[in-house]
């Protein structure tokens, strides 16, 4: 018995063997440190997309996802027509979680009823949605979400979830938002990480065609309560190897952010400018250099994994 067990578990090895981790398919070692510094958010403001851009060019950001139902993004979807390099993906968003700044899904509402808080807009959390959404509903908004941005130019690099809904509403919406990166052949963030935490229901929606990062890093609230730039230096003196995402929101404290984000001091205007100070200064440029960080792009995860 005890030997038919042990070759039992030599067949289940066999596929792993010789198999490439993603830092290999990526050209790398596995002994490597690879970033990708992401901003989310582009498109909710002209503030917003101003201090990516700026980010992206003259600092350490090196990718950043799009809120395709928010009124800016036509600003974005130009700015990418002029800087074809640049790594945009999309931010799949599923909530209107400020007060005064409100947006409706991409589809035609009466495709999508479950969706709609009382006020006619997306709901305002992602409890909110979960518990009110319609998954084939979800999946029609998702679809001309990424439609809309093939038709204005736009080539998503990957997918993600704007305030992680995809992530924790349920494993239907879960397995929706990984089935559309399996069809767009557009990697979608999932990493170890989250797999570690999640119920065994999470787990089996998870195929070998599905990409996963060691970790994504994002500030909480705690965070920032005790210094953004602290947080961010300890992130990059302790990134371990493997290939890793760094969530960022990047913004300029101006009037316009300040009302975009008023009555919400976690991931407000103040919040955005000093993520921006960090990840366009001298310090956070030596940092990566000190601990030998190799920045990649979710576009070279793009090409590695479907072409």
């Amino acid at each position: 018995m005890k030997h038919l067990l042990t070759t039992l578990f030599a067949i289940l090895l066999i596929p792993a063997i010789g198999q490439q981790s993603l830092a290999e398919k990526l050209g790398y070692t596995n002994d490597d440190k690879l970033l990708i510094i992401h901003a989310d958010d582009l498109a909710v403001s002209h503030s917003e997309n101003i201090a990516t851009f700026l980010a992206m060019k003259a600092g350490s950001v090196n990718s950043a996802s799009i809120m395709m139902p928010c009124g800016w993004v036509s600003e974005v979807a130009e700015y990418k027509q002029e800087n074809p390099e640049s790594d945009f993906g999309l931010h799949l968003t599923l909530t209107n979680e400020w007060y005064h700044l409100n947006w409706g899904p991409v589809a035609s509402k009466n495709l999508v009823p479950s969706l709609l808080a009382d006020n006619g807009f997306l709901r305002a959390n992602c409890l909110q949605f979960g518990m009110n959404a319609v998954v084939a509903e979800a999946e029609i908004e998702l679809r001309a979400q990424i439609e809309k941005a093939y038709a204005m130019g736009i080539d998503p690099t990957h997918f993600d979830a704007h305030m992680g809904c995809l992530l924790f509403s349920s494993a239907d919406l879960f397995e929706v938002y990984l089935k559309l990166g399996r069809e767009y052949k557009v990697p979608v963030m999932l990493s170890r990480f989250f797999i570690q935490a999640a119920t065994q229901a999470f787990k089996d929606k998870i195929t070998d065609q599905d990409v996963i990062l060691e970790n994504v890093h994002t500030a909480g609230p705690g965070d920032y309560d005790s210094g953004m730039a602290a947080y961010y230096e300890k992130t990059l003196n302790e990134l371990s190897t493997g290939v890793h995402a760094l969530l960022i929101h990047t913004a300029f404290d101006n009037a316009e952010m300040q009302a975009v984000t008023i009555g919400q001091e976690y991931w407000g205007a103040k919040w955005r400018q000093q993520d921006f100070n960090f990840f366009t200064s001298t310090k956070c440029k030596q940092l990566i250099k000190a601990n030998n960080i190799k920045l990649i792009k979710w576009s070279d995860i793009q090409t590695a994994w479907f072409d």
